[in-house]
């Protein structure tokens, strides 16, 4: 399983940003697919995932201003955010869960200036 991850960039605070992360088989066979994020300094944090389902949830401070969505045709898994602020700051990376196990691909930089 390959992700790759794209879409990230500078951005200024309030603005928005959409990410994609293309698979390379289909989505529809992982459990989970998700995003998550690693500022400077932190740990890695989930941001948003969806379940092979089609239900999403979300870390509880991104709730309201990012989306999670899928194009099934397309295998990609989409990460739109909006009313981005600068502690949004970090690597955005892509995950699956298929078979047991966890895939990641190269993250993405989103940098939100002030």
């Amino acid at each position: 399983v390959q992700l790759q991850a794209s879409g990230g960039g500078l951005v200024q605070a309030g603005g928005s940003l959409s990410l994609s992360c293309a698979a390379s088989r289909r989505i529809s066979s992982f459990k989970l697919m998700g995003w998550y994020r690693q500022a400077p300094g932190k740990q890695r944090e989930l941001v948003a995932r969806i379940t092979a389902g089609g239900s999403t949830d979300y870390a509880d401070s991104m709730k309201y201003r990012f989306t999670i969505s899928r194009d099934i045709a397309e295998n990609t898994v989409y990460l739109q955010m909006n009313s981005l602020e600068p502690e949004d700051t970090a690597v955005y990376s892509c995950n699956a869960y298929y078979w047991g196990r966890d895939y990641w691909g190269k993250g993405t930089l989103v940098t939100v200036s002030s």
